[in-house]
């Protein structure tokens, strides 16, 4: 149990904040794709004294003395991470995945120099080129999507735009898209024009660590990701590689050794996190993180894995019996993109009245959507939180039924009450932190 009477005392306004938080995260069901919940022990590891130290460099060479144990547990995430994706080299020092995906650009390209990545109203992330973001400011992005009538990615399509553009950088990975990537088919893209390959997996990390989607490495030269999501860890990043720069740096001529030898893409990365972006680490994070990667290494994980794939095809089952039109007609993955178009409610609302009956999600556009992103046209919703709950195939149909009548009656008060006390009685036959009052 973790006790904060401590803080109940010193700052009431906060604790109870926190408090009233936890009440919510027990009682509702959560359905955003990029959420989880840890375990005690990584919130233990999050809560200590670790955050006193400044820790500006690496382990073993350092700027600030007294790190010999702040060095044990990041030289622990370190060798973890590398584990769990088959990895040549890991950086766990980025605090989230969008500083790591422009740590990633800094160290590999110029500014201005040209991305393939996938557009952001079908699938990709803010990070991927978005206008409003830095990527979209500091390079000059070219997109790819998913194909109209079937939702899916087109690999010729992606190769057509390869070749007309030249990238230096393809950019595979998604935030919203229900289906598996193939690294391979990337790779042979990014051969044919001379680009580096990067994926951001921070959503399917999990089913990666697992083995249950072909593995980046070695087809990839970076990946990113997020530590949360389906690693099931703190809110953080990381940077994967390999060491040596299969390009030789031939984009970068400044960034050659003296003897004009290619410096290692390793080298780049972590000159690009520090003390290129950031300085002083998180070390409670990165501790946290280092437990998190322990317990993703036990056959366990792989089992939670697969339940959470299992449950996101009973969940999208359902609510294709229940009328609704997912985009790709499915998903292979833990999330899947609903389009409300033919249920006459838009993405904000329904997220709304959701929210109202106890089921947290998020709006989100579809692909080819008409409607602004401040109000889609969707709903991205995705099975990881709830399946770390416990809730299995069963759970999910109930689940999808659930809201299958809070869209379909999303202005009858009374109802969305009625739902509310049914989803606060299936979150007690799957009671979250129970330890902890």
């Amino acid at each position: 149990m973790i006790d904060q009477e401590e803080l109940k005392n010193a700052d009431p306004h906060v604790y109870e904040a926190i408090k009233k938080e936890l009440g919510r995260q027990k009682n509702t069901v959560e359905l955003i794709a990029s959420e989880n919940f840890v375990s005690i022990p990584v919130l233990q590891a999050m809560g200590s004294w670790l955050t006193n130290k400044y820790s500006e460099g690496y382990p073993h060479k350092r700027y600030y003395g007294g790190n010999e144990y702040i060095d044990m547990t990041e030289d622990l995430a370190i060798e973890r991470a590398k584990l769990l994706f088959d990895a040549e080299h890991a950086n766990v020092q980025p605090h989230a995945g969008s500083q790591a995906n422009m740590e990633v650009y800094f160290a590999l390209l110029n500014l201005g120099d040209k991305i393939l990545g996938m557009s952001l109203d079908h699938g990709g992330h803010l990070t991927h080129g978005s206008p409003v973001n830095f990527s979209g400011k500091f390079y000059k992005f070219s997109s790819y999507g998913v194909e109209k009538e079937t939702g899916l990615l087109n690999m010729d399509n992606v190769r057509k735009i390869a070749l007309a553009e030249k990238p230096k950088l393809i950019l595979a990975g998604y935030s919203a898209y229900p289906r598996n990537i193939d690294f391979k088919e990337y790779r042979e893209i990014a051969d044919e024009v001379g680009a580096y390959l990067m994926a951001d997996v921070a959503h399917f990390a999990g089913m990666i660590a697992a083995r249950k989607h072909q593995m980046p490495f070695p087809h990839c030269d970076v990946v990113t990701t997020t530590t949360h999501k389906t690693l099931r860890g703190p809110r953080g990043a990381m940077i994967l590689s390999q060491s040596e720069d299969r390009l030789h740096n031939e984009h970068h001529p400044d960034k050659k050794l003296k003897d004009g030898s290619p410096k290692k893409l390793s080298s780049l990365i972590d000159s690009a996190v520090f003390p290129g972006m950031q300085g002083g680490p998180m070390d409670h994070v990165i501790a946290a993180k280092a437990v998190a990667f322990g317990e993703d290494l036990k056959p366990e994980f792989k089992t939670y894995i697969e339940q959470v794939l299992k449950n996101a095809k009973a969940l999208a089952e359902s609510l294709m019996d229940h009328g609704f039109k997912l985009v790709s007609d499915g998903t292979d993955n833990h999330l899947m993109l609903v389009d409300l178009t033919n249920k006459n409610i838009s993405g904000k609302q329904a997220e709304t009245a959701l929210d109202q009956a106890g089921i947290t999600c998020n709006k989100n556009m579809v692909p080819f959507d008409q409607r602004s992103p401040f109000d889609p046209s969707g709903i991205r919703l995705g099975t990881p939180a709830l399946t770390t709950r416990g809730f299995m195939e069963s759970d999910m149909k109930s689940v999808g039924e659930l809201i299958s009548k809070v869209v379909d009656n999303h202005e009858d008060k009374a109802n969305l009450e009625k739902v509310r006390a049914e989803i606060t009685e299936l979150c007690s036959n799957h009671p979250l932190y129970p330890e902890i009052q």
